[in-house]
């Protein structure tokens, strides 16, 4: 293996789902996971095909309840390829089956670099001999709507014939997480298949209840060779086309599947089938393809690729590669969000969460134009946000912590705990920090790329309107002068309600009441920046007024933050439960992530103790800087020292099960910023919690695309201390031994390719030669400015 590549060696059904995500190919538009060809959906494989924002919803009966989920829809399969060999006496032999056959020498090799996967094995026939067999499929990047599959046959010492099945198989359902196999997960309906001579079967059919038309066109042909029969055959719900292809000893015969995918969201066409066998039948061969294709990569890791050395170097491309695989420059053309699990499996069924806070950093300094359509797609949803909070008794915009086609609130209402097989009630819809959350990626996006023009339009309304719902939901008690908000879920997911309390949610989470601090802040700021006659139509239109302004201000300074024992409080009440056993638990099974889900088995409620599942309070340290978290609680009315914030950090990291793989993400940047030599344990977990699969299965339904984003930005921000800020790049460099060299290029302001590097204890800043205006970059202990065409290298100071 190489730094641009990944191999798999063998056949293990047990790892196939795991491989399947982490070799999933796809180009933003659609992507198909990594599955053999020639299988179809079982317990072993799951060969999956999404396109971004293609949601279907079904009503199911689960424990007596009727229950309506929206999904990311498992469209039909192009990849389906299969042959036998023809045997002595003419008769076929059985369809070739990794699950049934011996493999000799089975390969996959995913080439980072050319974003393709390759599989190669041999075959052994009884009777007809050996068939060596090399696979190469793409997802095209710079066409997306085109994948293509090349399989080389390769006869050992005989000669005969092989026949081929090359499939559009509309026979799927969602079948990628076994726990929702209670529901209803048939979403596609009204299939149609028929053929086009000489080469191209297709395939059309409908999402049952969004009614989204897909269409897919199949073009199969024997490369140089000419086949000794050829068949279209369309199926009920599957479009054949047979082949049968002779071979000889040592010649190699290549047969080339090249599809074409459209669905009736696109833009710029008049009918799915059409365009989709229109744009196969004009397709180049599999070479060009593929030559054009590996030009598309080329230009993307130009602008986004990061280099560290060794293994670690090696795991951030692979995270690179799926994010720009699900993010791509195609997505800004899309009205899509951050899927959390990517376009690589069902989890989550496809919603959008928070993640887009730990993706967006990494995109607004390469990609802007793709943060600008994600921050697009919250907008779109502002006027359902402003619905839910309405409806909820609120003023301003409640988003949903789950989203997915419209902006309603698409969270279950129940759960099943898989340990004790009980459906239990999901509160996480609670977790309202998700607004804080929009609101943080819209300033940031415009702090990075100087984007006034959104900022002061569609920023502005999405800003505002949830500073808006913060200043509503914020209560004052007089007992103390603060405001409070009451009846919220933080980060930690664990806690949704006080122990025995009929009222579900939680007071005051200190993260929560701290971003919403924030936000009022930022949005005071914005009203102040805007042009008067934007800021007296965005005032008409909103219907703000001064008095509103007046209370922002002082629940912004005046929000309520526990703190017990010289730590900040993860909520009112925190040190009033119980402390855990840790260790016996530990001892008890082993793995305790999903604590929660085991404590309930018991017959307990992880609610009655000290523990978290993932970062809550620490949070903070991740998204601001230690100058920023002090001036935020200054302007609170708090004191926060590094004694306070370091007693508090030690604190969180005892009582932490890390039930979630951006927890390991969260603590290692907020370690190494705190100088401290234990970030490195954390930081590596975050790298590994993929291709390790460490939350025990939970990647073979979908990679983790916000903790893969965050081990990128974790180089770019974490150890750099970079920020986008008044006009400035900010730069605070912190020591990690293990990742002590890097280097990377970003896209600032009019500057593309600004190159940051670090090693031997220097930082190197290069501007590429333009008729931009000069960078300023700020240290802790300097300021220069970089011009056009020039490099400066920094000493950074011991620590």
């Amino acid at each position: 293996m190489t730094e641009w590549t990944w191999r798999w060696t063998g056949y293990d059904p047990a790892a196939e789902r795991l491989r399947e995500s982490l070799c999933t190919l796809g180009n933003g538009y659609f992507a198909t996971r990594g599955a053999v060809p020639e299988s179809r959906a079982s317990l072993v494989h799951c060969p999956g095909t999404y396109v971004a924002g293609c949601y279907n919803r079904l009503e199911s009966t689960v424990a007596g309840r009727q229950v309506v989920n929206e999904d990311l829809v498992n469209l039909p399969n192009w990849l389906l390829f299969r042959f036998r060999l023809r045997r002595t006496g003419g008769a076929w032999g059985q369809w070739f089956s990794p699950d049934r056959h011996l493999l000799l020498d089975h390969r996959h090799t995913l080439d980072l670099r050319r974003g393709t996967l390759t599989r190669t094995f041999r075959h052994r026939d009884d009777e007809a001999g050996v068939l060596r067999v090399e696979q190469t499929r793409l997802v095209h990047m710079g066409d997306p709507h085109l994948a293509a599959l090349r399989t080389v046959f390769t006869a050992e010492d005989w000669s005969g014939e092989i026949e081929i099945e090359s499939c559009l198989d509309a026979e799927v359902i969602n079948g990628n997480v076994h726990r929702y196999r209670a529901l209803d997960r048939r979403h596609l309906n009204r299939v149609r298949t028929a053929a086009r001579e000489p080469h191209t079967v297709w395939l059309k059919c409908r999402t049952s209840a969004s009614d989204i038309g897909v269409a897919l066109a199949a073009r199969t042909v024997v490369a140089g060779a000419t086949a000794a029969a050829s068949e279209l055959r369309p199926a009920r719900r599957r479009a054949v086309h047979r082949l049968v292809v002779p071979v000889a000893s040592g010649r190699p015969v290549a047969v080339e599947k090249t599809v074409a995918l459209h669905t009736s969201r696109d833009t710029a066409i008049s009918d799915p089938l059409a365009e989709a066998v229109d744009r196969v039948s004009a397709a180049a061969d599999f070479p060009a393809l593929l030559e054009s294709h590996v030009a598309a990569w080329e230009r993307l890791w130009r602008r986004a690729d990061v280099q560290v050395p060794g293994q670690a170097g090696r795991v951030l491309r692979l995270h690179l590669f799926h994010v720009l695989q699900t993010l791509s420059p195609h997505t800004a053309d899309l009205d899509v969000g951050v899927p959390a699990r990517g376009l690589h499996g069902e989890a989550y069924r496809g919603h959008v969460f928070w993640d887009e806070l730990f993706v967006l950093p990494y995109l607004n300094l390469r990609f802007p134009e793709v943060s600008r359509a994600l921050l697009n797609y919250r907008h779109r949803r502002l006027p359902r946000a402003c619905r839910a909070a309405a409806e909820a008794g609120r003023a301003g915009a409640m988003y949903p912590w789950q989203s997915g086609s419209d902006g309603r609130e698409e969270t279950p209402e129940w759960h099943l705990n898989p340990h004790s097989g009980r459906w239990l009630p999901d509160r996480s819809r609670l977790q309202h920090h998700v607004g804080s959350a929009v609101a943080y990626n819209v300033w940031q996006y415009c702090e990075a790329t100087g984007d006034t023009e959104f900022l002061h339009t569609k920023g502005a309304e999405t800003l505002l309107q949830i500073a808006r719902f913060w200043a509503d939901l914020a209560v004052l008690d007089p007992a103390t002068d603060r405001y409070r908000v009451r009846g919220v879920v933080g980060p930690d997911e664990y806690h949704d309600g006080y122990p025995g309390a009929a009222r579900p949610g939680l007071d005051d989470n200190a993260y929560t009441n701290v971003m919403a601090a924030w936000v009022l802040a930022r949005a005071l700021d914005l009203v102040r920046r805007l042009p008067v006659w934007r800021r007296e139509e965005l005032f008409d239109r909103l219907r703000l007024d001064g008095g509103e302004l007046q209370k922002w201000d002082g629940v912004s300074r005046r929000l309520r933050v526990p703190f017990h024992r010289g730590v900040i409080s993860q909520f009112e009440g925190y040190d009033d439960l119980v402390e855990l056993d840790w260790e016996a638990y530990r001892a008890r099974y082993g793995g305790i992530r999903r604590l929660d889900r085991i404590l309930e088995a018991e017959g307990d409620t992880v609610n009655r103790y000290k523990a978290s599942k993932q970062a809550d309070v620490l949070m903070l340290g991740y998204l601001f800087s230690p100058g920023e978290l002090r001036s935020l609680f200054r302007r609170l009315g708090y004191g926060l020292d590094d004694e306070i914030w370091h007693g508090t950090v030690d604190y969180y990291l005892r009582r932490t099960s890390h039930g979630s793989t951006l927890s390991g993400l969260v603590h290692g940047l907020v370690l190494a910023r705190a100088r401290r030599t234990e970030a490195w344990q954390y930081v590596r977990e975050a790298l590994e919690a993929d291709i390790a699969d460490i939350q025990g299965g939970t990647t073979g339904e979908g990679i983790h695309l916000g903790a893969m984003a965050g081990t990128l930005d974790l180089v770019q921000r974490g150890l750099t201390g970079l920020q986008a800020r008044e006009d400035a790049l900010w730069l605070d460099p912190v020591p990690l031994p293990a990742l002590s060299e890097y280097g990377f290029s970003l896209r600032y302001r009019g500057h593309w390719g600004v190159g940051v590097r670090r090693r031997s204890g220097q930082l190197e800043i290069g501007v590429p030669d333009s008729e931009e205006s000069p960078i300023r970059v700020v240290l802790a202990d300097r300021a220069v400015t970089v011009a056009p065409g020039e490099t400066r290298t920094l000493e950074l100071p011991e620590r």
